[in-house]
């Protein structure tokens, strides 16, 4: 449906698998909080039913695969850890507009702009990763990124207009590429 302005090198990848255990507490608290943002956007938006309806489907999953990370920190001995401050997600909600259109595409299309970097770099995760468990789950989470992505821009076109809903995606793709460049590789999701 579209693609990312920025590939993450293979440098990333190493900086995750050098620290992994870091790496699946950042990744289970990315899909705690990508769980409490559908949550939000079906409490804000109650009026939109096709939202509503997938933002609740989209929680329950991001609370399974939450569950999941958890249990593959368990099998680590590892705690589940705090949440960090993600400044990648602080820097792509700084460019949300205000307006309640304006905010709510922005909302929808931020989302799946996220969901693609999370494909691509589960992706990553899963090619570098040695046969088993914890690979097989790598793949399987980065199939369901790219389902999600694809979801927030449908939604898009469901409540506004596509040529509209394009412009504004190419520009917050331009933006998000370039927050990636700026941010350092550690072993986080972003």
């Amino acid at each position: 449906m579209f693609e990312l302005k920025y590939h993450t090198p293979f440098e990333w990848t190493e900086a995750v698998l050098a620290d992994f255990n870091t790496f699946l507490q950042d990744h289970a608290a990315a899909e705690k909080k990508a769980s409490g943002m559908a949550i939000s956007m079906l409490s804000h938006y109650p009026d939109k039913r096709k939202l509503v309806k997938s933002m609740t489907d989209l929680a329950l999953e991001e609370l399974i695969h939450f569950k999941q990370v958890l249990k593959l920190l368990t099998e680590r001995d590892t705690t589940l850890g705090d949440d960090q401050k993600d400044p990648y997600i602080k820097q792509i909600r700084a460019l949300f507009r205000h307006g309640r259109d304006g905010f709510l595409m922005d909302r929808l299309l931020v989302g799946g702009v996220i969901e693609a970097r999370g494909h691509e770099r589960f992706s990553l995760v899963a090619q570098a990763l040695p046969a088993g468990k914890e690979k097989d789950f790598y793949v399987a989470i980065a199939k369901s990124e790219e389902k999600h992505k694809n979801l927030f821009v449908e939604l898009a076109y469901e409540y506004f207009d596509k040529e509209e809903v394009d412009v504004r995606l190419e520009e917050l793709l331009i933006a998000e590429a370039e927050i990636c460049k700026s941010i350092p590789f550690t072993a986080a999701l972003h």
